[in-house]
């Protein structure tokens, strides 16, 4: 499944991790009435990215994050923003940990991903150009 993603797109997503991504969409869909928008495999075959509809929003579902510590639940909060190599410039000045440097991606943004003072993770996104 494809999909363009627009300034449609709710501003802020939360972005939930997951130990079996498809599972979790699955139950989503079935349980809660979301609605499937996106699935996107890893290269090796295991969930990568998936997206839900909700209620006029978007729910975001990826694997648990490497830098995950077992004392507390991590999430993270996904935020379209217009510029995204401004916004990790600002962000790097300003001392943020960068997690993951800007980069285009198959489901159709640029983003990259910081640590705020807590540790959890936050993603800033634009859409590619059409």
């Amino acid at each position: 499944m494809t999909t363009s993603h627009t300034r449609s797109d709710p501003a802020v997503s939360p972005y939930l991790y997951y130990e079996d991504g498809d599972a979790a969409i699955d139950w989503l869909v079935r349980v809660f009435g979301c609605r499937e928008r996106l699935r996107v495999p890893k290269p090796d075959g295991r969930f990568g990215h998936g997206e839900v509809e909700i209620g006029g929003g978007v729910v975001m579902l990826g694997s648990p994050p490497g830098f995950r510590r077992a004392d507390r639940s991590y999430f993270g909060v996904y935020v379209h923003v217009d510029d995204v190599d401004g916004h990790v410039a600002r962000a790097r000045t300003e001392g943020a940990t960068i997690t993951d440097e800007p980069a285009d991606k198959p489901y159709g943004e640029r983003i990259y991903g910081a640590l705020d003072l807590e540790g959890n993770q936050w993603w800033f996104a634009q859409p590619l150009a059409s």
